[in-house]
């Protein structure tokens, strides 16, 4: 009888030691829930190195990029989503404006990466840059005829531009940034003009658009950089044939510099693993992720001191960029909406 109390301490001990355990193993942050709409396989191999350098294990969540937010914003304070990692300034304004995010205040971050490329209160952070280019017919189009966005509403061009959709993110994003130069009256003039000189209705990705242009059936496209790449560093005959038939446009090199948009990724407001979730942004930014980036997918380092080392990508040579902060081309996504559908720029 007399050892009836010390049995029942030793049992609540037991007990609140088991309530514990599990708490503190989750303040480890050894797990990282990680929503993706990156879909290249060479990303396995930077996921991969993140767990080997810090013993925190990804578990990824794949998806498209709208179907991914939504996700997220239905799954609310209990969700388990840590990161978010997307393509384009234009979707990560989108889940910002959802109240997906919570501020990161990281030296890390904020001194590695340019200012244009991450948001002013740490929302969001941009670790890989693509650029929207013209492409062109090598035998049909001179050097030097076009080297503007602004360039393409000509009407010497009735008849000769690809493109694909201007609802898809990509031209929405291009016409943002148009907005912040131009204004909307003259992003509109100039979305009517465009619609007016293209050659098929848009339809298909960038890749398609290139090779329409190398078929004959435009002289212009609209791409970004790293699916022109891709065709150049590839092992088919057929894409390196349409690859050696077009050439490459940076546009606005003489006034504001070519657009650019960025891979992006922010900590979610109810991250379960925020210590995990801090690390892997500031892994993103080291210089072995970011060549994981510019071999991987063909884009560029956004860590200035990174030296780029795809010699594909290399040949399109340094080029002035667009100094606007990515964040404006989220804010002017609505209006660029607007002026697609108002202009007939399908």
């Amino acid at each position: 009888m007399t050892h009836r109390p010390t049995l029942h301490l030793q049992l609540v001990a037991c007990l609140l030691l088991a309530v514990i355990q599990p708490t503190a193993a989750s303040a480890q942050d050894k797990v990282l829930n990680l929503y993706s709409s990156r879909h290249y396989e060479t990303d396995e191999a930077l996921y991969t190195n993140f767990t080997r350098q810090t013993g925190i294990k990804i578990n990824r969540i794949e998806g498209g990029e709208d179907a991914l937010i939504e996700r997220i914003r239905n799954e609310g304070d209990k969700g388990p989503a840590d990161v978010l990692i997307t393509v384009d300034a234009g979707r990560l304004w989108r889940a910002e404006q959802l109240g997906l995010f919570q501020p990161v205040k990281s030296p890390v971050l904020e001194s590695r990466l340019p200012a244009a490329y991450r948001h002013p209160d740490g929302l969001w952070f941009g670790f890989s840059a693509r650029a929207r280019i013209i492409a062109y017919s090598k035998e049909r189009v001179k050097p030097g005829e076009i080297t503007r966005y602004e360039d393409l509403a000509h009407p010497r061009w009735k008849g000769k531009i690809c493109t694909r959709s201007a609802g898809h993110v990509y031209n929405l994003s291009l016409m943002s940034s148009l907005v912040n130069y131009l204004g909307e009256a003259k992003t509109e003039q100039w979305a009517r003009a465009v619609s007016s000189n293209l050659a098929r209705t848009p339809k298909g990705g960038d890749t398609d658009q290139l090779k329409a242009v190398a078929a004959g059936e435009c002289d212009l496209a609209l791409s970004n950089t790293y699916y022109y790449v891709r065709l150049l560093k590839s092992q088919k005959p057929d894409e390196k044939a349409v690859a050696e038939k077009v050439g490459v446009i940076l546009p606005n090199q003489q006034d504001r510099g070519t657009h650019v948009n960025i891979s992006g990724a922010g900590v979610m407001k109810h991250a379960p693993n925020r210590a995990s979730a801090v690390l892997f942004l500031e892994y993103l930014a080291s210089d072995e992720a970011q060549n994981y980036f510019a071999n991987g997918n063909n884009e560029w380092p956004v860590v200035p001191s990174v030296k780029l080392n795809n010699a594909a990508l290399a040949t399109l040579g340094k080029f002035k960029t667009d100094a606007l902060n990515l964040g404006s081309i989220g804010r002017n996504q609505p209006v660029a909406q607007k002026i697609a559908d108002r202009s007939g720029f399908k």
